[in-house]
């Protein structure tokens, strides 16, 4: 298994990392336990959650998914070779400490809490799920300045996890579904006031979704802060398994109405030529598209999820798998021809 340096941090993670959103929703506690054995033994060290977990994020099942990797770690008793990134959630979430904010007081609270049911005494990256202010994420396009918004300044967001880096209860801090701005933001305090300086960006990034390539990637060269790719199977539309309207039995397409972002007309041409492409070539649409995440040089590790076994060894395979020239030369013809269908 590859490792990447984590920005500037002195971590290196595998360039794998076991997502873990369907803990205590799709899987049970003792699935998700074989998961985490299974991606350790593989030689994978990166594991990511956050408070808001399972999905889709409900009040009942909230903070479950932590309480499950706690639970492994407590049974496994060893801790300090594992990196465990956890986030904490943006506005809106009203079930979560009576609507989450980035303030002082919720992140000390978010923390703590995190840190309870994960049974550890620090984290080892800790992000913000979104950003506090109005701007583009979650494929939302056409930005529109509201001069009436009131976010928690991102100076006093930095402010508040310093004091949790200085307690010794995280050691590195990274952002999630963020813009060039906000990167460019966090570091500017960084360098202007002394505060930790951000080391990656969990962003989605798939074969439908490059748009990490127009602003952020050049950050990760640059300025050492890189991707950490969420979706990068598109929530499993990029094996080919819903094409043509297929619904598999358990499938979070099949389950969940709300997952409609890589669904398009337009998502579906590009989803037709890319398991194509893939299967013209002896290979598995899935892994191929797993293996274009992971031959990027902006990225830090690839966020990759299953809610089977086998699932889980199939994105584990993709770990060794080296794209062709005229593979990729395929996957650009694509692209060109159908660039970002779902931003």
């Amino acid at each position: 298994m590859q490792t990447r340096p984590l920005g500037d941090t002195g971590i290196n993670v595998s360039r794998l990392c076991l997502g873990t959103m369907t803990f205590g929703e799709q899987n049970t506690e003792k699935e998700a336990h074989e998961q985490l054995d299974r991606a350790i033994a593989f030689g994978i060290n990166f594991i990511d959650t956050a408070e808001m977990y399972p999905v889709p994020p409900k009040a009942d099942t909230q903070g479950r998914t932590e309480q499950y990797i706690g639970s492994w770690l407590k049974g496994r008793g060893t801790r300090d070779d594992v990196i465990i990134a956890t986030k904490i959630a943006g506005p809106g979430m009203e079930h979560i400490r009576d609507g989450s904010r980035f303030t002082r007081e919720h992140v000390q609270r978010a923390v703590e809490d995190s840190l309870a049911r994960l049974r550890t005494d620090y984290i080892d990256l800790y992000q913000l799920h979104w950003p506090s202010r109005h701007t583009n994420f979650f494929g939302r396009l056409g930005y529109t300045h509201n001069e009436d918004e009131q976010p928690t300044p991102l100076e006093d967001t930095l402010l508040a996890l310093k004091e949790q880096v200085d307690a010794g209860k995280i050691r590195a801090i990274g952002l999630s579904n963020e813009t060039p701005w906000g990167v460019m933001h966090c570091l500017h305090l960084a360098d202007k006031l002394g505060l930790p300086r951000v080391a990656s960006v969990q962003n989605p990034y798939n074969l439908l979704n490059r748009t990490y390539e127009v602003g952020l990637a050049e950050f990760a060269h640059r300025e050492n802060v890189g991707l950490l790719a969420y979706s990068p199977l598109a929530f499993g539309v990029l094996s080919g398994k819903y094409l043509d309207g297929a619904r598999p039995p358990k499938g979070r397409l099949t389950l969940y109405e709300r997952f409609k972002r890589y669904t398009s007309p337009r998502a579906e041409r590009a989803v037709h030529a890319y398991v194509t492409l893939a299967r013209e070539h002896g290979l598995d649409p899935a892994q191929m598209a797993l293996a274009y995440v992971n031959s990027r040089t902006f990225l830090t590790s690839n966020i990759i999820g299953a809610t089977t076994m086998e699932q889980l060894e199939s994105n584990l395979a993709s770990e060794a798998l080296s794209l062709s020239e005229e593979v990729l030369e395929g996957i650009e013809s694509i692209h060109t021809d159908t660039p970002n269908p779902c931003p």
